[in-house]
Order: structure tokens, then sequence, then C-alpha cells
């Protein structure tokens, strides 16, 4: 946790910064900064991009040893990009709020060029010839890209501790997970090591993690945003999204990689929306839905307690809340047979490049039906279907983002049980139901470890969505936190 003198030295540096007059990273510690105050900063000349890409490039220098949240960084070409950002912005150029701002990429995303391992030993060398779609819309908007971040190998996992590349660090304690998939960017935004960065959600991959590092992660409705050159789980499933300090950070990355993408067939042409605009949209008229039904059973006693006083507070921000029922959702049959499609042929050819894990999860996926896939594909779109009635009624669901704290590193495995690992329980229902769902820091456990609330809207209401979670940021400050 910040303590008080380095709460008053960010608090300091963030005001010298907001009043104008350049002021060199040399003096201040600006990865203290928001993604938005960054921008700011950038916009009135306080800071530069070099700036801000060599404090990150320190920062991780001191903290990569001891987090392993990144694979691969890239020093020399994200200080080359800077100072072509800070070129661009001495002639007047300034691409949007994301120019010159550093951020890094789950390993999973493609990179025209640069390795993307997914974090597997049979991918340890892959260097794809294209960027994916989302990295393109990314340097377009003027992002500088710091390397590519840990995971779970495969995106197969909820603790980012059976990649290649060792276990990524929770930088709340280091003895605990951060928290899976996409466990390197949570604890890279967490720790100040980048202002922003993209993970994948298969079945809570962005949003448990950010939930277990005290930080925003957004799963942006199914469609939304290109997964086209993502080394996929499940194509039926999966998502990239935003993960950043605060829902104003999230809803600026969104604004990049958000548009339909005609190469990617599960991409949905939909009406362009202004998400940092949106943000001040009055939240008064929300009706909230409570599936307290398995959602809100079996917490940890912490969790339940903070998510109570969320949503106490939540009450006095919007129309109310009712409790719902929301619809049942299929087994993850297709998550299986789609998996094992794609690396079937990667786990033949380098047999000894992927771990028993990811050799279970391809010969499972082997053993299913074409009718028992068929089935599942039916029951995901009758899901979809059925999710939009609930929403007749209220206007966003909130729940716990998971029943339990991170674990311990050393804990071993989790009991066998029947779907989703436990801290995927509340999160995957919304990859099925496709529908847009943010995390939000909403307290601590006694422990030092944060506390994940959960927000979901209807079919492309992101706005919706990141709305809720801003109104409820801006009255409480447990996402101002800062590990030690």
């Amino acid at each position: 946790m910040i303590n008080r003198r380095e709460f008053v030295q960010t608090g300091l540096a963030t005001a010298a910064i907001m009043a104008g007059p350049r002021v060199s990273s040399a003096t201040t510690d600006v990865t203290g900064l928001t993604l938005r105050q960054a921008s700011t900063a950038l916009g009135r000349k306080a800071l530069s991009p070099v700036d801000l890409t060599r404090a990150c490039l320190d920062r991780i220098t001191a903290l990569q040893p001891r987090l392993n949240a990144f694979i691969t960084v890239l020093p020399e070409q994200a200080l080359a990009d800077a100072r072509e950002r800070e070129r661009e912005l001495a002639g007047g150029r300034r691409r949007g709020p994301l120019h010159g701002i550093p951020v890094a990429l789950k390993d999973n995303i493609d990179t025209a060029g640069i390795r993307t391992t997914a974090a597997a030993g049979g991918f340890a060398e892959r260097i794809p010839a294209a960027d994916a779609e989302v990295v393109r819309r990314l340097r377009e908007s003027g992002a500088i890209l710091l390397g590519k971040l840990n995971m779970d190998e495969c995106a197969y996992g909820v603790t980012s501790t059976s990649g290649w590349f060792g276990a990524v660090k929770n930088p709340w304690s280091e003895a605990h997970v951060a928290g899976g998939s996409s466990g390197g960017p949570a604890a890279a935004v967490a720790a100040g090591l980048c202002y922003g960065a993209l993970g994948t959600d298969t079945g809570g991959s962005i949003r448990q993690p950010a939930a277990w590092c005290g930080i925003t992660g957004l799963k942006p409705t199914c469609g939304l945003v290109s997964a086209r050159g993502v080394i996929p789980l499940s194509w039926s499933l999966d998502h990239v999204g935003p993960m950043a300090r605060t829902a104003e950070d999230a809803a600026l990355l969104l604004q990049a990689i958000a548009g339909f993408d005609p190469l990617d067939p599960a991409s949905v042409e939909s009406s362009p929306v202004d998400y940092a605009r949106a943000l001040d949209q009055s939240t008064r008229r929300l009706r909230i839905g409570l599936p307290r039904e398995m959602y809100f059973e079996d917490l940890d006693p912490e969790i339940a307690s903070a998510v109570t006083a969320a949503i106490e507070l939540l009450r006095n921000l919007t129309a109310g809340t009712r409790d719902v029922t929301l619809p049942a959702v299929p087994n993850l049959s297709l998550l299986f047979v789609e998996a094992g499609a794609y690396l079937a042929p990667a786990l033949a050819a380098s047999p000894d490049g992927f771990s028993p894990n990811i050799r279970a999860l391809v010969e499972t996926g082997a053993r299913i039906s074409a009718a028992s896939y068929a089935e599942a594909r039916r029951q995901l779109a009758l899901s979809r279907h059925a999710i939009r009635q609930v929403f007749d009624d209220v206007d966003v669901l909130v729940t716990p983002t998971t029943p339990d704290l991170p674990s311990r590193i050393d804990a071993g495995a989790a009991p066998a049980r029947r779907g989703p690992p436990l801290s995927a329980r509340n999160t995957t229902p919304f990859n099925i139901y496709g529908l847009p769902t943010i995390s939000v820091c909403c307290g601590f456990a006694k422990s030092g470890l944060p506390i994940g609330l959960q927000i979901s809207g209807p079919a492309f209401g992101d706005a919706r969505v990141l709305a809720l979670a801003h109104a409820y940021q801006q009255r409480t400050a447990w996402h101002e936190r800062r590990p030690a």
C-alpha cells in the first residue's frame, strides 16, 4: 500500500505536471500518473513521450526481476518510437489522447517482427509477419509499445503461473498469484510499469486478474473489438480488451481499438461511440440487477463485506437495485474443441514445447463429437438470445468479480471441480453471454490484497458499463492505491 510520504510526493508531482511548466521525469515519479493524467501532461508539454517512456523502462528494470510481468521488453524500439511521437508533437501533430503513451500487450497478441509466444515453449521463437488489428490501431493512435506481457500458457489458466517463462507475481504480495490468464498485464498496470495494457478474456482472463491486482479491466461486447491476429483459445468466447488504472483510462484505450474489422469473421458492425464523453452520462436512471443465485454464494467474508458496501454506494448513484435470475449457461465443451483445433498442429510439431495441461486440453477436444460441438454452438446462441430479456427490467448487472482472494503461488493446484475454476465462476458466464463486463477495485482484504466488483451491461452497452464504473470511482479512492 502507498505510504503517506509516497502519497504526498506523487500528489505534488501530479500537481506540478498538471500546472503546466515542463517537469523532468528525473525529478518526479511520473509512473504514478493515470493514463489520462499523462496524456494531459503531454498535451500541455509538461512532459514528453520520451520522459514517460524512460520512466516506464526504468521502472521495468527495477521491478521486472521481482514481478516477472514481461516476457519481452523493447527499450530501443520504444525510445525510438517515443522520439518520433515527440517530433510529431513538436510539428503540431497529435493523433489523440494515446499519442506518446507507453503501453504493453499480452503476449498472445501478434506483433510484426517481435516474438509472440503465448507463454508456450512451442511458440518461444514464433515471430509474426503482421500486427494484430488491435496493435495496428494502437500504433495509429500514437501509443508506444514497451513490450509483451507474461501470461498462462496458451491463455489456459487462472493464475499466470503455468507459462514457459515462469510465474507472474502479484504486486500487492509477491507470494500470491496475479490471476490469469492476463496476469502480466494486470501486474504491470498495477505496478506502474505501463499506463495501460491489452489483455484477452475467454472466461474471465481480463477481469479476474484485474480484481486480484486492484486495477480496472474491461471485457467489451463480443465482436466490438477485433480478435484477428490473436492466438486463440476459443474463437467463440475470446475477447480483447483494455486493462488500466481507471474506467476513464479503459475508455480511452477502448476508443482506439474498437470498431468493425471486415477481415475478422466475428467482428460486428455497430454505431461509433465516444466512450470518453459517455463517461459523463448520468447514472441516476440506471436500474441495477443483482443475480444472487450462484454469483453471491460461497463468498470470502471480506469480499462479501466489500461488495455489500459497494452496492450500497451504487444504490445512491442509480435508481436502485432488484434481484434477478440469469439464464443458465451451457458447458464449455466448445472451448476444448476450438482450442484443440488450433493447438493440435503446434503440439504435433513440438511435443516437448507444451505442458501436460495443454496436451490434456487438446486430447479432450479431440474426444468431443461433432454432434456435441454443434449442440454446444446452438446452446451458446440460445444463451446470448435469452440474456437480452433480463435487460427489459434492469439496465446493468452487478456481482463480485471473484468469490475468492488470490491464492499463494506455492499453494499448488486447486481442488478439482466441475465447470470453471472457482475464481472464474462469476466471470465465465459473461463470455458465454457476450456482454460488456468490467471489474473495478472495491476494497482490500486485511491481508492487503485487492477485491473486485463486476459491472455488466447489455450487448453494446459498453459506454453504460464504463459510465457506472467511472461514477463509482469518482466517489471512492480504492483505485488510487498503489502497491509498495
